[in-house]
């Protein structure tokens, strides 16, 4: 099972504290499959809905296939996610608690199929960012003075 990451969302880790993660492929045309290839994703500001019963990916930016300009895609058009059905129920009841939220954190190719990673989160509080950031400097200063003295 190889798998190539072609984006993430880093600023999903700093905005929402992750709670469930989900695999979902997703509906693509074939210019948009060789611009994922040559990495050219953008999931900032991107969500997840979910509309009829069906889990649909909004604000995902794939810019469009250079040889394929005259064919081309909607960079930002919502993309259609491949979910089982229980799947979906439990995520529709649980987007209806108050502050919680579907995103995605990361596209890749596994097998050479294109998947999107999406999370359950909820939202944190300006807080919550800065006392994450503190945690994430003590523990880099605390690497930072034993990284010449242990040896094994």
């Amino acid at each position: 099972m190889s798998e190539k990451v072609v984006a993430t969302n880093k600023k999903a880790f700093h905005d929402y504290t992750i709670l469930e993660k989900y695999e979902a492929g997703i509906v693509l045309t074939g210019s948009e499959v060789k611009s994922l290839r040559e990495g050219a994703c953008n999931l900032k500001d991107s969500f997840v809905m979910i509309e009829d019963g069906e889990a649909w990916l909004y604000n995902c930016y794939i810019a469009p296939y250079k040889p394929a300009a005259k064919f081309g895609h909607d960079p930002t058009r919502k993309r259609k996610l491949l979910l089982h059905k229980k799947e979906i129920l439990k995520l529709m009841g649980k987007v209806k608690e108050k502050g919680l939220t579907i995103i995605p954190l990361r596209v890749y190719f596994k097998n050479g199929k294109a998947k999107v990673e999406i999370a359950l989160a909820k939202g944190k509080v300006k807080y919550e960012k800065r006392e994450a950031m503190k945690e994430k400097d003590m523990k880099r200063e605390i690497e930072k003075s034993f990284k010449g003295k242990i040896k094994l």
